[in-house]
């Protein structure tokens, strides 16, 4: 509990941990604000029932709640009434419209979202965003998603003991200096960084990619370096294989 952590990919696609998280947290009876901004409900619905979970029920319960970043733009941009405006409250991603990129309003929904009820009898509370990227493609600047990052991990992390699972993009070789700026300051807050990366060699049909585990050992003020281990994997239709590198089934 009130732990953060980071999924972070590089020259591959990491969505397949939000995948994971998704399922995993709504199966263990946690309360989840999932911030999609990445893909449309059916795509995670679909996916979520391979795993064996519906996220339709879910949210039907009150267990899950789903915020369509795509749907939400559409609606901003073109100037039809958001779910939120029709109840009164103001579109999550209202900063899209107005010339202060300011993530306040995004930052009251996923607060409002998560703070138990009284009849509420969830385990705890899971922020869990896909991708934080998109906020700065949308225009928010880097400080203003950075706040937002650092208020909803004072909320949820420290007042709600939830826990809170973010995605970014990066490259290292990329000229997009924000975005890089945004990633290396979440990696320094972050409990737990797992990194995604590409192949250096390229394309290879049995082993899809590498994975770091980086545990924070010197947030606790520890004088201790990092726990790192490294892992390649393969994705399969309904789960992941994990082996260490080099032993892969097509090479032993």
């Amino acid at each position: 509990q009130g732990k953060f952590t980071l999924l972070r990919d590089t020259r591959t696609d990491g969505s397949f941990l939000v995948h994971h998280f998704l399922s995993f947290y709504l199966r263990a009876g946690c309360k989840v604000c999932f911030l999609a901004l990445l893909q449309s409900f059916s795509h995670y619905n679909i996916v979520a029932q391979k795993l064996g979970v519906s996220l339709a029920a879910a949210r039907e319960r009150g267990q899950l709640v789903f915020l369509e970043g795509l749907k939400s733009c559409l609606d901003l941009l073109f100037g039809e009434e958001t779910e939120e405006e029709q109840t009164g409250q103001p579109s999550p991603l209202q900063f899209i419209s107005e010339s202060a990129s300011n993530l306040k309003a995004l930052f009251d929904f996923v607060q409002t979202s998560l703070t138990p009820t009284s009849g509420d009898s969830w385990k705890g509370p899971v922020l869990l965003v896909d991708d934080l990227s998109v906020l700065l493609s949308l225009g928010a600047a880097p400080v203003a998603v950075l706040d937002f990052i650092h208020y909803c991990r004072v909320a949820v992390c420290s007042q709600l003991k939830g826990n809170i699972v973010v995605l970014v993009h990066s490259n290292e070789d990329s000229e997009d200096e924000e975005n890089e700026l945004v990633v290396n300051s979440l990696c320094h807050h972050s409990d737990l960084i797992l990194w995604v990366e590409g192949l250096a060699t390229g394309f290879c049909k049995d082993v899809h990619g590498e994975i770091k585990i980086i545990k924070r050992v010197s947030l606790e003020l520890r004088a201790e370096q990092d726990h790192v281990q490294i892992y390649q994997y393969k994705i399969q239709d309904k789960n992941v294989t994990f082996f260490a590198r080099g032993l892969s089934a097509a090479v032993l």
